[in-house]
């Protein structure tokens, strides 16, 4: 097929939707409706003469030739995107969206946003914070930091470790006032815990710290570190959380780590669809991050 006749319409609809797995997820990519992007793919499948998807009950699944057209598609649409990324950031751009962890935004960006502007003042940091995967197209945050227990991969990225998370329990100075200070790590069940997402956490450490107890099944739950750290500040109970997101509040004495039980939980990993080819306010964030979160820090 020549050039100047590629049906490049159904070549994008058909790349959303193969990409996605999904219809209404691609046509809500596109700002199309579902029907524009179904006929669209059913044109291509046309003019190709074979099918490309097979239709299940609210899914769809590529064909092996629509397998194969998908990766060059992809592959191409992405490359294009590049460069035009690299092109605008020729006109100087100063927006930078980082796509990041709620707690990590919270505990440690915000607080260290200052540094990096006084030393890239050219630079805004658009701070979505967001621990949903996201797929780094038009629109979407150029990097973004993410938290996993054991994965270092995700779909057509790469990732780079920041660090290695190590918890601690922390509590205010106030509450221990009020509760006094525990002096083995089996005195902190009798007390109020505050959780992130889950009770897994507790569970593992004390599992680390050697104690035995019956399943915990009190406390309040928090959707992220931040508002935990939120809560233990208030004096609500005793959180566990990240060592070096929590390490400025123990400095000023604002919290106080009750315990140093060796306890690794998953990592921070700094992710882009290619490292490699970041614009230079992203280079400049990245080169940042990596710095600053060097050891110690």
């Amino acid at each position: 097929m020549k050039r100047g006749r590629l049906p490049l319409t159904a070549l994008r609809s058909f790349e959303a939707a193969g990409r996605l797995e999904n219809i209404t997820k691609a046509a809500e990519e596109l700002f199309v409706s579902q029907a524009a992007v179904s006929r669209q793919v059913r044109e291509l499948e046309a003019i190709l003469g074979q099918k490309l998807f097979v239709r299940q009950h609210r899914r769809i699944r590529l064909t092996q030739a629509g397998s194969t057209l998908l990766g060059v598609l992809t592959d191409g649409f992405d490359r294009m995107e590049d460069c035009l990324k690299l092109l605008s950031a020729s006109h100087e751009t100063t927006v930078l969206t980082v796509s990041v962890e709620p707690g990590f935004a919270a505990m440690w960006l915000v607080q260290n946003l200052a540094d990096f502007r006084n030393r890239h003042p050219a630079i805004d940091v658009n701070v979505d914070a967001d621990g949903r995967l996201i797929e780094f197209r038009s629109g979407d945050a150029e990097l973004a930091i993410r938290f996993s227990e054991a994965k270092s991969k995700w779909p057509r990225t790469q990732a780079r470790r920041l660090y290695d998370i190590h918890l601690a329990p922390v509590a205010s100075p106030e509450l221990l006032k009020k509760i006094g200070h525990p002096r083995h790590p089996a005195d902190l069940l009798q007390f109020t815990l505050l959780h992130e997402e889950d009770r897994i956490i507790w569970r593992d450490w004390f599992a680390a710290a050697q104690v035995e107890h019956d399943p915990i099944q009190h406390g309040p739950l928090f959707a992220d570190g931040g508002l935990v750290m939120q809560a233990m500040l208030d004096g609500q109970g005793i959180g566990i959380l990240d060592k070096r997101l929590v390490a400025r509040e123990v400095a000023n004495g604002r919290l106080v780590q009750l315990f140093d039980v060796p306890f690794q939980f998953g990592t921070y990993w700094l992710v882009a669809r290619n490292l490699s080819k970041l614009s230079p306010a992203g280079a400049d964030f990245a080169s940042w991050l990596t710095t600053r979160l060097g050891p110690g820090t």
